[in-house]
């Protein structure tokens, strides 16, 4: 039986004291959405995250990570893979701490890696229809790049769909907001950079009657981490890899 051990990787680790650009500079990083702050003796504090990110945008900023931290999503090395993909799906997180019984944090198990083999081994059940969300928040192509980073800071969600007379054109995430400096800054000084200068524009999508294991399918397929649901042209929901864990047997 595969446990947490045979997916743990290396991850970087803050300190309550570092600066939040520095963990912006890890976060910037496609493998990583949370980043893990541990004391001297390396035993787990919690973590934050790609919206503390983008909290603090100047480009040089004395604010520690310390304000930001969470409680993280944690599991021990003997726990199944199935333990570990509840805890993600409980915290909505794409990774997880894993500590010994001290709470040392001996590294972490990424959601990306984890889930090809999940899906692998487990039924999955049900449509698209029945697990997407129905909720969006979808995004005009016209947006200031300061309204979209708002609605992250307000709605929770980290990615929105982009209308255009009612076709979608593309996505725009947390990590399109983050990724460059010039990004930062443009948000950092009120510029007039519109959500059509750096969404997705290639955007996998599904339809509603589809399976969830075909769903399951094209995020492995595609190494994305959501898929926007059409009925025809119209958006009716999206679906993520943390829906598809929760249909899992």
């Amino acid at each position: 039986m595969k446990t947490a051990q045979d997916f743990l990787v290396e991850i970087p680790v803050l300190k309550n004291s570092d600066q939040i650009t520095k963990a912006r500079q890890i976060l910037r990083d496609e493998r990583f959405r949370e980043v893990y702050v541990v004391d001297a003796k390396k035993n787990l504090l919690g973590y934050i995250d790609l919206t503390d990110g983008l909290r603090v945008t100047a480009t040089k900023s004395n604010v520690t990570v310390e304000g930001f931290v969470k409680d993280a999503p944690m599991v021990n090395p003997e726990d199944s893979i199935e333990q570990v993909a509840k805890t993600m799906r409980s915290f909505h997180t794409d990774s997880v701490a894993v500590i010994d019984s001290t709470r040392h944090m001996r590294g972490g198990i990424l959601l990306s890696d984890l889930f090809p083999v999940i899906i692998s081994r487990n039924e999955l059940h049900g449509t698209v229809a029945s697990r997407m969300n129905t909720k969006v928040v979808a995004a005009d192509p016209t947006d200031e790049l300061q309204k979209i980073q708002a609605l992250i800071m307000e709605s929770g969600f980290t990615a929105f769909p982009v209308i255009k007379k009612k076709q979608l054109i593309g996505i725009i995430s947390r990590r399109d907001l983050i990724s460059t400096k010039r990004v930062r800054s443009a948000i950092a000084q009120h510029a007039h950079t519109t959500v059509e200068d750096v969404m997705t524009r290639e955007v996998v999508t599904i339809t509603p009657d589809e399976p969830v294991k075909y769903a399951a399918e094209l995020l492995v397929k595609h190494d994305v981490s959501r898929l926007p649901v059409l009925n025809g042209d119209a958006l009716v929901g999206i679906l993520d890899r943390h829906d598809i864990l929760a249909a899992l047997a």
